[in-house]
């Protein structure tokens, strides 16, 4: 597919001139959206590519995620983006067989409950953790003064065993996190919020549901695209005029004023440009290393205290004979209460098409997190011969992958954890304390890929407001 370049990327004569730090999702959803609306922009990004942790691979028949692997939809921002970058026929939905999801439990993949009938059969709860969850429609609004840990809010609701294998697997998939840890308010609002309104977390997900459909909004659900998630990024990229990105550019300095003075080195040349504002759409640990003015100063040094747990994606070809399991599904996600090596195991062939040669299949293992640090960061032969117990008990698999790529991530996902609150707090004081800098992105707008698009848009629209 080829994609022009936009039409409205003439300044207009009110416009303005802002750069944008980093070429993420959220980065490039920003410098797209001011494009739009006629203004100069400029996109520097340190590395050689655009798409932050999406990153796609495709080679010999396989399609390899290193970062997220699905998106889901129902977020605007991402139906729009789609549509506006003629993506549509590109769009591919999760295949059907996906839908059943696997959970560990005394050492067998077992089923989720997908329905009321399934939910009262399943081996997966105990008959009280069942009663436990259906009389959770009948709390009543809290309004809680205090945060408190995601783990205690859930435990509150439904009890210890649905902590153990329910929220606690789906953290770790999410995550790579520890509910003990993570901050009820910030890492999950909308139950916060639920609590707040219904009491009842079921009652609040009913009422979520009507409201949407009540707007005429469609159900969300699991979407990539044929040549994978790197296609999105690289289509906005590609619709900004020539010029608009520079790539391997190496940020020396910010210096506030009216115009802003920015310090950038292109590995070769020393080069100042001014702008009348700058949005840093980047992970914390490059936010923390920001230096401001003449002498230095990283007024958001802070956020280098984030938690960033290493995670691991371990993407494996076998041929289909060698897996047992039939891969109905879209993965199993392993309790940390089992003691397993992996997070989770992805059936990434079931999910979407396209992703193994004829008569093969794919998986993808994610390991390490907040959970098992020291998993995550093993050499690839290592983490193979750690992971390939869990492998062999829970799917079947037999023999070596004919097919693998490994991808470390050193530190991850951002874990809004108890106290996320002053790190917030010094995103919200940096703004305040520098008219024209704009902050947003994973530290501040949510981890997931349609929350950085999201962000991207507000980005634009704060920009301009």
């Amino acid at each position: 597919m080829v994609f022009g370049h936009l039409d409205a990327a003439v300044p207009n004569s009110g416009s303005k001139s802002i750069a944008i730090l980093g070429a993420g999702v959220t980065g490039l959803t920003t410098a797209f959206r001011l494009v739009q609306r006629g203004h100069r922009v400029r996109l520097f990004e340190a590395t050689g590519r655009v798409g932050g942790a999406v990153r796609t691979e495709r080679t010999d028949g396989w399609l390899i995620e290193g970062g997220p692997n699905s998106v889901l939809t129902g977020e605007p921002a991402l139906d729009q983006l789609i549509t506006e970058l003629g993506l549509a026929n590109e769009r591919i939905d999760a295949n059907a067989i996906a839908k059943n999801r696997y959970i560990v439990r005394g050492g067998q993949a077992l089923a989720m409950p997908s329905s009321g009938g399934t939910f009262l059969r399943t081996p997966l709860f105990s008959f009280g953790a069942k009663v436990r969850l259906l009389t959770e429609i009948f709390f009543r609004a809290r309004h809680r003064t205090d945060d408190v840990s995601l783990e205690e809010f859930v435990r509150a609701h439904v009890g210890q065993e649905l902590v153990d294998y329910g929220l606690n697997p789906f953290v770790g998939g999410v995550y790579a996190g520890d509910p003990k840890k993570l901050s009820a308010r910030h890492s999950f609002p909308q139950l916060w919020e639920m609590e707040q309104k219904h009491g009842s977390l079921i009652r609040g997900a009913i009422g979520t549901a009507k409201a949407r459909k009540a707007r005429g909004e469609p159900r969300g659900g699991m979407i990539s695209f044929r040549r994978g998630l790197q296609t999105l990024p690289d289509a906005i990229a590609a619709r900004l005029p020539a010029g608009t990105l520079t790539l391997n550019a190496r940020l020396e300095a910010l210096v506030p004023g009216q115009p802003w003075s920015l310090r950038w080195h292109d590995g070769a040349t020393a080069h100042t440009e001014s702008f009348d504002s700058i949005v840093a759409a980047l992970p914390a640990p490059a936010l923390a290393q920001l230096r401001f003015g003449p002498n230095g100063d990283r007024p958001l040094a802070s956020l280098d205290a984030i938690d960033h747990p290493p995670v691991a994606s371990l993407f494996l070809g076998y041929r289909r004979d060698q897996v047992a399991h039939s891969l109905d599904g879209f993965g199993v996600l392993a309790p940390e209460v089992e003691h397993r090596s992996v997070l989770g195991i992805l059936f990434s062939s079931s999910l979407f098409s396209g992703r193994a040669p004829t008569d093969h299949v794919a998986l993808t293992v994610m390991a390490g997190g907040a959970r098992q640090p020291e998993i995550g960061r093993l050499p690839p032969d290592q983490l193979l011969a750690s992971v390939d117990r869990d492998l062999r008990e829970l799917i079947g698999v037999s023999g070596a992958p004919v097919f693998q790529r490994h991808t470390f991530w050193p530190r991850a996902i951002p874990q809004y954890n108890l106290g996320y609150e002053r790190h917030l707090a010094t995103l919200t004081a940096c703004e305040r304390d520098h008219p024209g800098l704009f902050l947003g992105g994973q530290a501040r707008d949510g981890i997931a890929l349609p929350a950085g698009l999201a962000a991207g848009e507000k980005l634009a629209t704060r920009v301009l407001a």
